[in-house]
């Protein structure tokens, strides 16, 4: 294993255990231990199998996209998925997301500009839906403004959740804008026309050194740039952008109803299907700040948060949130790993270098 992955591990784990600490430091760690003992893990078996049919239709839902612009198979989509996101679960960066698309390079050919921008897209979906339903929860939920959780530099309150929403539909608004944009050929063809054009405003280049600069920088520029807007051709089809909507919106419902599910064997935890569907959502922004990887600690500290908008105890909301959040996390790193060697892809690899051979 490479010294700077070794590296980028042991920070990892450092930052995991200085997160978990910010967030449980007001909870007694004999009541956090006694409480994890009294969960009745009976019900982690059919939390985690709905949290992994869940992944099997966020891949359904991976091909249906990259299908727009290249038909792959259901196993070439799984695979570089799982692995993206046990990535995301142990390595700092999200290096998940940009690992998708170079493993789906490697193995299928799949130009990686194209895989990046069909990455981009789902998560258009996700976060869209994720918007819509934080808007139903501060409509329904009464969260006091003056209520807030500290976690290191953060204050977790409303007004963090609403500042959280509001940058990330601004966000979502300018991409989705930008999609339909590049979506049509005649404002691509200017793009690329003014990319070519670059070298010109090098008034003091000489001619051959205009023409390098446009056969190695500006060419390559409109390779990516034409790739990319290849990879959101699910533009042009609303059929299987329906498909997609409604595919996000069983995902999550199924995440959360492994939370509710995990709920049934936690003492304290008495919170029905649209309670802790909430928790979830609010958890979902918290965890969008900047965080360690398998965002532990800010997970754990937005579950306290939103767990006690429904009077549940500091320390069951701090037992309960811990271990859901394994129940989340560990099926996907093993998935990951067992995709990593079904695959022969060398994940650290990819992780760090981008597109390689085997």
């Amino acid at each position: 294993m490479k010294k700077n992955i070794k590296l980028s591990l042991i920070s990892g784990m450092l930052i995991s255990a200085v997160a978990l600490y910010f967030a449980f430091r007001k909870v007694p760690l004999i009541d956090l231990l006694n409480y994890l003992m009294s969960i009745n893990y009976f019900w982690i078996l059919p939390s985690m199998l709905v949290v992994l049919i869940s992944f099997v239709l966020r891949a359904f839902r991976w091909q249906i996209i990259l299908s727009s612009a290249r038909e792959v198979s259901f196993r070439q989509a799984f695979h570089p998925m799982m692995i993206g996101f046990m990535l995301n679960c142990v390595l700092p960066g999200r290096v998940g997301e940009m690992a998708r698309p170079a493993i789906l390079h490697k193995n299928n050919n799949f130009p990686f500009p194209m895989g990046l921008a069909t990455v981009a897209a789902e998560r258009v979906f996700d976060v869209s839906l994720l918007i819509t339903l934080l808007i139903a929860v501060l409509t329904i939920v009464q969260i006091d403004p003056d209520f807030n959780i500290a976690f290191g530099e953060y204050n977790l309150s409303r007004k963090t959740l609403t500042t959280i929403g509001e940058n990330m539909l601004k966000m979502s608004a300018i991409f989705i804008a930008g999609i339909i944009m590049i979506s049509f050929s005649t404002i691509r063809n200017i793009i690329n026309r003014a990319i070519m054009k670059i070298p010109s405003l090098l008034f003091f280049a000489g001619y051959s050194y205009k023409k390098k600069i446009q056969k190695k920088v500006c060419a390559p520029l409109v390779y990516f740039a034409e790739n990319f807007a290849s990879g959101f051709a699910l533009v042009k089809y609303p059929k299987k952008i329906c498909v997609c909507i409604g595919l996000s919106i069983i995902i999550w419902s199924l995440l959360a109803f492994s939370y509710y599910i995990m709920a049934l064997g936690c003492p304290g935890i008495d919170l029905t299907y649209f309670e802790l569907s909430a928790v979830m959502i609010i958890i979902c922004f918290f965890i969008a700040l900047p965080s360690v990887p398998g965002f532990w600690g800010i997970w754990e500290a937005g579950g306290v948060f939103a767990l006690s908008l429904f009077g549940v105890s500091s320390k069951d909301a701090a037992g309960f949130t811990l271990a859901n959040h394994a129940i989340q996390m560990l099926p996907v790193i093993g998935i990951g790993f067992v995709s990593a060697m079904i695959t022969g892809v060398n994940i650290w690899r990819v992780s760090y270098n981008g597109p390689v051979n085997k």
